[in-house]
């Protein structure tokens, strides 16, 4: 992996993503992944999500108000101005998150745009969860540079059924031709086997990402830290390919070393390369 800073200066790299108080996934594991890879992080917090224990571990969902998202944003941009040109947009959760976030995004130009399109939380209404979808979709993601699916999210925005790896290499191309964003098409546990298969398309090239499964059960963080890994790496300047290959490496070795709780799943840990 290149080295973290430009100059003297560690690479900045925003996450717009929302809270999860046990520490697997969302911001919480953005920053760890930015930290772990070298890069300054910052966030905006989008909501805030809690499991709740009481109710099989569903999720709790609050939304953070328009106008505190707008102002963290401005914050943020404003304060880094000059370095800030990465970002990783991960849980939005409602229609008006969405725009005033592509608001924001619009006001400066961007490097690297890396949209991981969460399209589902189980404490959002049905009716309300396809709003959002629609619109993260319509505004979100014209603007991505690089697009994170996993198997659901590649079935959604490809209008696509994937059951083996030829559906999903035929899923990233379809990503691709809507978004025209590098795309990392996430099969993971999701296809039978016994390799962990991501496909990666940009338009130009085509490579399957293939590991050993470490499980057959999805960990809490992996695609979290799939995505935030390829922004850091963006950010330090490596290739939208190379990228993919460095962050298969790191949420692969953060899954061996997961770390396990009172919860019915456990968590990826980002310090699983040390």
């Amino acid at each position: 992996m290149t080295s973290a800073t430009t100059g003297t200066r560690p690479a900045i790299t925003l996450t717009i993503a929302g809270s999860e108080a046990t520490g697997g996934a969302g911001a919480q594991a953005d920053l760890k992944t930015f930290q772990e890879l070298g890069t300054y992080g910052i966030v905006a917090l989008t909501c805030i999500v809690s499991f709740d224990p009481k109710d099989n571990w569903n999720h709790r969902f609050v939304p953070v108000a328009p106008q505190v998202i707008a102002d963290q944003l401005e914050a943020a941009q404003t304060c880094y101005a000059a370095d800030l040109k990465t970002v990783k947009l991960g849980m939005m959760g409602s229609p008006a998150t969405i725009n005033t976030v592509a608001a924001a995004l619009k006001n400066q130009e961007w490097d690297n745009v890396v949209l991981d399109p969460v399209l589902i939380c189980k404490g959002q209404e049905p009716g309300h969860a396809l709003d959002t979808d629609e619109a993260l979709k319509a505004n979100l993601l014209p603007l991505a540079t690089f697009v994170t699916p996993n198997h659901f999210e590649a079935e959604s925005l490809s209008g696509m059924s994937i059951n083996n790896v030829e559906d999903l290499t035929e899923a990233a191309r379809k990503i691709h031709a809507l978004s025209g964003a590098a795309v990392l098409a996430k099969g993971g546990v999701r296809l039978a086997g016994t390799e962990a298969v991501d496909v990666f398309y940009d338009g130009e090239t085509l490579e399957i990402l293939s590991a050993p499964k470490v499980g057959e059960v999805a960990v809490s963080g992996a695609g979290c830290s799939l995505a935030a890994a390829i922004t850091a790496e963006l950010a330090k300047g490596e290739s939208p390919l190379q990228a993919a290959r460095n962050a298969k490496v790191f949420v692969t070795e953060g899954i061996k070393n997961r770390v396990a709780s009172a919860a019915p799943f456990d968590a990826l840990w980002q310090g699983g390369t040390r």
